[in-house]
């Protein structure tokens, strides 16, 4: 047909669900009110307290610089700011960071989280969707992302969305769930994610809903190597992965040249 402006544009994944494109964030936004209040406790019940172990690890990554050099990172989907206030903790007197989320409530939990670090003035927020920054392009010097590049409707804007707001040489890091590659390692995770992380959301928040839908969104993520195809797809270069404890979470690194 012509002169219709309408794109088509085919359905997402909702958990178990697809679901139109449009209508998939209001859904995604809905899970993280809900939990928003107990983000941090909700990381902990999912990976068993080692997501502070794996973000301590992607900070390492990043490597701040430890000096009054300008090094200014963005923090997407930043949640509760444990990524943004480990990176002041690492870094010199010239680090500072934008914590960007979509959800209002997480960027209040975040702004809460932030009070108690002394280095609170070198931090910055921002409401803003993955898919449509809210900032100039080549602005930032390093992008990081940890677990909510899977939560986004549309993960090759995001990507492209990330390239745009990165100086030339600046760093891309996303840490991930991923694809386990350790035989034996991945039935036993399905039987824990399936079962037991469902049954501890209920008995935390009173609602199991939000965590049946994390776990299937880990499990409808690309693995590793489709991930790294889809980043450089973008322009990226240099793009590479860690795995971390067996490929339960992979870090991706790449570098917009």
């Amino acid at each position: 047909m012509s002169g219709t402006s309408n794109k088509f544009e085919p359905p997402v994944d909702f958990g178990n669900t697809s679901v139109e494109a449009d209508k998939k964030q209001s859904l995604v936004n809905n899970v993280f009110d809900q939990v928003a209040s107990r983000y941090d406790l909700m990381n902990d019940v999912m990976s068993g307290g080692l997501h502070r172990v794996w973000k301590s690890i992607l900070i390492d990554t990043l490597a701040p610089p430890n000096s009054s050099r300008p090094f200014h990172l963005l923090d997407v989907a930043g949640g509760t700011g444990d990524i943004a206030n480990r990176f002041l903790d690492a870094g010199g007197a010239g680090c500072e960071v934008t914590l960007c989320d979509i959800n209002p409530n997480m960027i209040a939990a975040g702004m809460a989280q932030s009070a108690a670090n002394k280095r609170s003035k070198n931090m910055h927020f921002a409401t803003g969707n993955a898919e449509a920054l809210p900032f100039s392009d080549q602005v930032f010097d390093a992008y990081t992302i940890a677990f909510g590049i899977r939560n986004v409707t549309r993960i090759d804007k995001a990507l492209a969305e990330a390239l745009r707001v990165l100086k030339p040489g600046g760093r891309f890091l996303c840490l991930e769930f991923s694809s386990i590659d350790i035989p034996g390692l991945d039935a036993l995770y399905d039987t824990y994610s399936n079962n037991a992380i469902p049954l501890m959301g209920k008995l935390i928040t009173g609602n199991a809903e939000p965590y049946r839908y994390l776990v299937e969104s880990i499990r409808k993520f690309p693995n590793q190597r489709n991930f790294s195809r889809m980043i450089e797809s973008v322009g990226f270069d240099r793009v590479s992965h860690q795995n971390l404890t067996g490929g339960i979470v992979a870090i991706h690194s790449a570098w917009r040249l």
